[in-house]
């Protein structure tokens, strides 16, 4: 059952969607334009400090309630979630592996959305396979040098910083060994080259970065210890695929919800097409599929909140709940017939936004093999 305290931050994320979001999200969308007073309205709300906890200056809020979130937002306008939810697993980052002095001087800034960043993982080269990255990090005395690329980081134009995955050891083996992370503000040498032109997920910033001798302070290096780079950004990527997972239940939901609606206005054969047996088979699926992908980001939220390891109910969530997006917005469309594929409609932008999510934060691919090895891992014989 829902706390108090949820439904009124519930209430509250609700109430500005309708407000300040749902009007003005598809002009934006469309033009691809940054929605800095969107963002300005999420830094009032707490969302950029809503998984922080309350000594830094957050909300503390468990994963479960964030998920709920993520899911309400996404089902308006899914691009909002990644400003908030890059910075966050960032913020997690440091929150779980940074030292003391780190988390007073940067969490605090993190949780009131005056230093909003993202995580700097892709490059060019290497995705889902972290341990191929090649941008390096060389000490020299009380700094360190970093050059090399990275790709695909969210916020990386209109915020201040990213947790930055480097090679400390290029040669270390197995490479992860050799693998640190770094919270790293914008300077000298951290050059945003350009902006990426993407199917959909717009609005948002996501760009390149080319470091070129860019310096970052030993004090900087999460955890002080060199090595453990790749152990943080699998922990903040838990709470990241629940999180695109959440944003599939809120794709996948306003499909549905778009295709009941239309499905009552638009008549054929002297009918409305949702008395047609071909339409209501469809809306049964896609009601199914939402019920079934809330209660797996449900499950694995609440995982995450007990404290226990959820690889696999992550990877269940995030692999069922994004493949329902992009279902439920192929039938949306289908449903919405030539309307559909038109842009004053949003039945095309769940259609652009849905396979970024099967993309993101591990293909899905790669989420039916984590949840296979932990079968194998849970059920020894």
């Amino acid at each position: 059952m829902a706390s108090e305290e949820e439904i009124l931050i519930l209430d509250s994320v609700r109430r500005w969607l309708e407000r300040d979001v749902a009007p003005y999200a598809h002009d934006l969308e469309q033009a691809d334009e940054y929605p800095h007073a969107m963002v300005a309205q999420m830094k009032e709300l707490g969302l950029f400090g809503a998984t922080i906890a309350p000594e830094y200056g957050g909300l503390g809020l468990g994963a479960s309630t964030y998920a709920k979130i993520v899911a309400l937002v996404s089902e308006v306008w899914m691009s909002l979630s990644g400003i908030f939810n890059s910075h966050l697993i960032m913020a997690r980052c440091v929150q779980s592996y940074g030292t003391e002095a780190q988390k007073q001087k940067y969490l605090p800034r993190f949780a009131s959305g005056e230093l909003r960043g993202g995580i700097g993982l892709t490059e060019p080269d290497a995705g889902t396979d972290l341990q191929g990255i090649r941008c390096a990090a060389k000490r020299d005395g009380d700094h360190y040098v970093v050059n090399g690329t990275k790709t695909w980081i969210t916020n990386s134009i209109e915020g201040g910083c990213i947790g930055l995955l480097v090679k400390t050891d290029p040669t270390a083996s197995p490479p992860r060994k050799g693998m640190s992370m770094f919270i790293a503000e914008k300077g000298p040498g951290f050059n945003v080259t350009r902006k990426l032109k993407k199917l959909g997920y717009r609005g948002i910033d996501t760009a390149e970065i080319v470091f070129e001798d860019y310096r970052v302070h030993k004090d900087c290096l999460i955890g002080g210890i060199e090595g453990r780079g790749l152990y943080n950004a699998v922990g903040g990527l838990e709470l990241g695929r629940i999180n695109v997972a959440a944003r599939g239940v809120g794709v996948a939901t306003a499909a549905l919800k778009q295709s009941v609606a239309y499905s009552q206005q638009r008549k054929t054969f002297g009918k409305p097409i949702c008395e047609h047996q071909a339409i209501q088979l469809k809306l049964g699926e896609m009601a199914t599929r939402v019920e079934a992908a809330r209660l797996l980001v449900e499950q694995a939220a609440q995982a995450f909140d007990r404290g226990e390891r959820c690889d696999m109910e992550a990877g269940m969530a995030k692999y069922f709940a994004t493949e329902a997006a992009a279902k439920n917005a192929d039938e949306n469309m289908r449903i919405h017939g030539a309307y559909g594929y038109s842009c004053e409609f949003d039945a095309e932008r769940l259609y652009r936004d849905a396979p970024l999510m099967i993309i993101g934060e591990g293909t899905n691919e790669m989420q039916r093999i984590i949840i296979a090895r932990q079968l194998i891992e849970r059920n020894p014989v």
